[in-house]
């Protein structure tokens, strides 16, 4: 009898293994990228369905994996099958997958933490070039109802908003009505984003607001209700109305093309996926390759987010700026890049380093030269006017020698001081350097 039962264990443990085995066989894939939902949502899939079609030679194939927000594409390439997961719970959850091994990417719609940087420091620096992958540019969207008579909000308002000390639309010209809070889930980027740029250690979330794994769901549920507000990714206005936000005495600003992609809009951010570098797999790599590439970056574009690629585009002046930038510039239009800086004054970031040859690609490809640019340094405010002049240059220079470095020689510059800020006084992203093209 003891026997019979020990039989018929042992039976149904191997039967259990097998359909354990089974079950990891079918969700092995060549590639798996974890984390935001901003940028797993529809970014991600679009980019993997890119890659995969330069590699395969049918149609690429998708299909979900029974859990929201994860997504599975295949193609055949060769004489094998090729599958790449896309898991878009938080960015959170995505440092933790590649933490744990169980990621190849992690995308993430904020950057890497000083805790985290230093908790993966064995294995790779997230903050080297070779780890840390800019792919797209997005704004912050703040999402009223389409009916609602307020268009623009500073961020100090949009704090009080969102910590319940400004309570009703009528504290704010809008009608007489509570307002209604709508908010992402702590897993995700675009919450760690709007916490630290709105709410910023001074402000804490209502207890009212409803959270969100979806951007999507949180606009299309604002846009139904004539007494919310809400936070989502740029991609994911939809059908609500979007707001104009400032900060501190810049001018109140819309997100589009020109404000997201320079980063001036003051809610901009960049959407990144990291890896381990050189130790990562090559698929991993040839997908962030393909990612920063000029047709990558167009899928960025198609995909409501905002590319890199950089355009020429004639823009709206605010009636507040001076007559001198206007004489200075009206014979050029600028590009959607700046260049920013890492730390001090003159050291220019991940992205301004790829930037750089993305200039170089856009000239040789408009048939343009060095001398047509105008490279214009900003800076904050300093002590003495004079300072901030001499600031603003050497931001100015120190782009045009790295551009000299690619070969893309001399090109003309000046500073501009610390004049027509774009954000509050004291804001690193005051200190930035425009690069503006010669009308034909």
């Amino acid at each position: 009898m003891i026997c019979t039962h020990a039989r018929k264990l042992v039976s149904r443990t191997a039967a259990f293994i097998t359909v354990v085995s089974l079950s990891m066989a079918a969700a092995a894939h060549d590639l798996e990228i974890h984390g935001s939902n901003t940028v797993g949502a529809t970014l991600a899939p679009m980019l993997v369905t890119g890659y995969l079609q330069q590699l395969g030679e049918g149609d690429v194939r998708t299909r979900g994996t029974g859990t929201v927000n994860e997504k599975i594409l295949s193609t055949r390439a060769g004489d094998r099958d090729i599958s790449i997961l896309v898991a878009a719970h938080g960015s959170s959850t995505g440092y933790r997958a590649l933490a744990s091994n169980e990621a190849d990417i992690w995308a993430s719609s904020r950057p890497a933490k000083a805790s985290e940087v230093e908790q993966l420091g064995n294995r790779a620096d997230l903050r080297s070039l070779d780890s840390e992958h800019v792919i797209a540019i997005d704004g912050l969207a703040i999402l009223v109802h389409p009916q609602n008579p307020v268009n623009k909000l500073s961020i100090d308002q949009l704090g009080q908003i969102f910590s319940g000390q400004i309570n009703n639309w009528a504290q704010l010209g809008g009608a007489d009505q509570p307002i209604r809070l709508y908010a992402r889930d702590n897993r995700s980027g675009t919450w760690d984003t709007f916490k630290s740029l709105v709410l910023n250690g001074e402000y804490s979330l209502h207890e009212s607001a409803r959270r969100y794994e979806s951007n999507d769901k949180l606009s299309d549920d604002v846009s139904r209700d004539p007494a919310g507000i809400g936070f989502a990714g740029l991609a994911s206005v939809r059908n609500s109305k979007l707001l104009a936000v400032s900060d501190g005495n810049a001018p109140a600003m819309k997100p589009d093309q020109l404000t997201v992609a320079s980063e001036d809009y003051p809610l901009s951010r960049r959407l990144y996926m990291y890896t381990t570098g050189e130790q990562a797999p090559a698929m991993a790599r040839e997908l962030i390759d393909f990612a920063l590439s000029s047709e990558g970056q167009a899928l960025v574009a198609e995909s409501g987010f905002v590319s890199q690629n950089p355009l020429a585009v004639k823009p709206d002046f605010e009636a507040v700026v001076p007559d001198s930038f206007r004489k200075l510039t009206e014979r050029y239009q600028r590009l959607t890049v700046n260049f920013r800086f890492a730390e001090g004054r003159t050291k220019l970031d991940n992205k301004a380093l790829r930037d750089l040859l993305r200039l170089k690609h856009y000239l040789a490809e408009q048939n343009r030269q060095a001398r047509d640019l105008l490279l214009i340094g900003f800076a904050d405010a300093q002590q003495h006017e004079l300072k901030s002049q001499m600031v603003s240059e050497l931001r100015a220079i120190s782009v045009r020698k790295a551009l000299n470095e690619i070969g893309v020689e001399n090109a003309p510059y000046t500073g501009y001081g610390h004049y027509m800020p774009v954000s509050g006084k004291g804001s690193p992203r005051n200190g930035r350097v425009e690069v503006w093209i010669k009308n034909r």
